[in-house]
This record gives C-alpha cells, structure tokens and sequence, in this order.
C-alpha cells in the first residue's frame, strides 16, 4: 500500500461587509493611519456587527463556501475540526454546531484553541487523522469573531484585530503531495503577556469583572513582538534545514497575519525575496484562526501543484510552530 499523505484539496473563506479603517479608529481612539501601517502593515479588519451572530457564523458561511465550490457533498466529510479562540459559548462546542449546520451529520467535530496558532496546530491534527486511513475528508475551520473580546478604548489591541473565517478540506494523497513535516512548540511563560483575565475556572464572570472590564483582550505588546520575531523566524528556520530546502526550494511563505514587521523578519531569517511572501494583513488585520486560511484564499490562483509552502505562526500562550506542505492541485 502506498504511503498516504495528506493534502489540501480545496479552500474556501467568508469575511463580513463591515470595513473598520484606520481612518475611522482614528475618530474611536487616539491613533493614526500612518502610525498603525508603520507599526503594523494594517489598513483595515472586517468587523462582524450583527450582535446576535458569533464565530459560528462566519465558520458556516466559510464552510460553506468551501463545500460548494470543491461541489462536495457534506455527508461525506468525517470530520470537522474549528480552530477559534472565540467559541459562541462556554462548554458547548461550536465546531459541533457548525457541523450541523453545514450538513455535515456524518462527521463528528470538536474546537481547539491555541490562540493564533490554532489553525496550524489544527493542520497537524487533520493531517494525522488522514493519515491514519480512517478517514477520507476532514474539513479544518479557522474562525474568529475578535471583536467580540476587544476593547475599542484600548489603542494597543483594537487597531489590530479583525472579524473572519477560512477554512481547508484535507483528504488523502498518494504522490506525496500535501503536509510533509512540522515543527510544534508552546512555553507557559507567555501566559500572562497575551490574555483575558476573567471568564474562565481562575477568575469567573463576575459583577467585579464585568465592572473591571476584565473580558476584552489585553497584551504586553513590546514583549509578545519579541518572542514572536523570534519563535516563529526560528521554526521556520529550523523546517528548511531539517528538510535540506533552501530559500530557493521555497515558493511562498504562508505566515500568520499578526504584524508586518514580524512577516518581514520571518521572510529575512528564510532570505525570502518579497514576491514569495504572501501578505493580506492590510486588508484584514489579525484575523487569529483564520489568518492562514484567509491567505491560501486569497492566494489559491497562485499556487501550483508541488509547489513547496512553509507556514508559520506565534499565538499566546505561547504557541508557535511552522509547517511544510505541497501543494496538492492547480486552480480549475
């Protein structure tokens, strides 16, 4: 029996109408459009607005979206993995939810949540479970709704996040096309930099927190660039040389879409040239889940297949790593 990979056969992506600019951050907070590009390469986020809709949402409608052009019947997928940090609700999964919803009643489905390094953590995840040969399509998810837990008082967080969702049909391979190699690492001593202090078993929803707003995202912003600078050019290091590729072997870089200037010291480290980077963080900010999906989105018509991807991501935590794919098809 031929060795089985496994590879992604179709994307699909849903962001919402709503565009929040810097122009308009700039009438919310004291900020501005030159300040937040050359900090962070960020011109604009989408924004869900509708207050009865969460990640859910956004994760159907990019499923969704995937379904319908790869023409795939949901009864056939096995398996529905959601990457988010923003779940609709406590204890209730909401991978489970959208499964439902997207017809999927076949699959069985959970969430993981590691930050902004979920979706990545869940490419390993689908990969292994193709891998195994028990199952023949997983669908990967990556959502969130950020502007659910940012304060848009704070000028340090609410310029970068955004609302959005992608997601990637994995299936088996037999040309040895598809996930090749990864390289997956997390270090508790990131857990107070980037976080919310309230609403989980340690500090529960309280009169106190709500009053305190203890629920919106906070960060040392200055220390969680440091170790993202580092960890993530270092696992994208490290995957080159333990798969003797060179800058050269590489054809684009898939990294996670958090800050422009961590992009480009991820691409240095590789000594990428710039058209081998694939960057969309001015259109939708940090998007957490779904930042790497949205880029094999809005970059599908550019891969080939055989076409060598690194991605890489830094999430808090922290979680970090660094993947190396082939590309499995070329754009119908």
């Amino acid at each position: 029996m031929n060795t089985i990979t496994a590879a992604i056969t179709a994307v699909g992506a849903y962001v919402p109408d709503f565009v929040l600019s810097n122009k308009v951050l700039e009438t919310m907070v004291d900020t501005n459009d030159e300040w937040i590009t050359s900090r962070t390469g960020i011109k604009e986020r989408r924004i869900l607005k509708d207050t009865d809709k969460g990640t859910s949402f956004l994760a159907i409608k990019a499923a969704q979206d995937l379904i319908a052009k790869a023409n795939i019947d949901p009864l056939e997928i096995d398996m529905v993995i959601l990457a988010s940090a923003t779940p609709d609700m406590p204890v209730a999964s909401t991978g489970v939810f959208v499964a439902t919803q997207i017809g999927a009643t076949n699959a069985f489905a959970y969430d993981l949540q590691a930050a902004c390094s979920s979706f990545l953590y869940g490419m390993s995840t689908a990969s292994a479970y193709i891998a195994s040969g028990k199952y023949k399509k997983v669908l990967l998810i990556g959502a969130d709704k950020m502007s659910s837990i940012v304060d848009y008082t704070d000028r340090a967080t609410c310029i970068i996040f955004g609302d959005g969702a992608g997601a990637v049909l994995f299936e088996p391979n037999y040309e040895g096309l598809g996930l090749q190699d990864e390289y997956l690492r997390s270090d508790g001593v990131g857990r107070d930099f980037l976080k919310i202090d309230a609403g989980g078993s340690l500090n529960p929803t309280s009169y106190e927190t709500v009053r305190d707003n203890k629920h919106s995202i906070v960060q040392d912003g200055k220390t969680v660039f440091k170790y993202a600078v580092t960890n993530m050019a270092d696992a994208s290091e490290l995957i080159l040389k333990r798969n003797n590729l060179t800058n050269t072997d590489v054809d684009w870089l898939v990294p996670h879409q958090a800050n422009k200037r961590i992009i480009d010291a991820t691409a240095s480290r590789m000594e990428l040239e710039d058209s081998k980077v694939l960057v969309n963080i001015e259109k939708y900010g940090n998007t957490t889940s779904a930042t790497l999906p949205l880029v094999l989105y809005d970059f599908e018509h550019l891969l080939k297949k055989g076409d060598n991807i690194i991605l890489a991501a830094f999430g808090g935590g922290f979680t970090w790593g660094s993947i190396y794919l082939k590309w499995a098809y070329d754009k119908k």
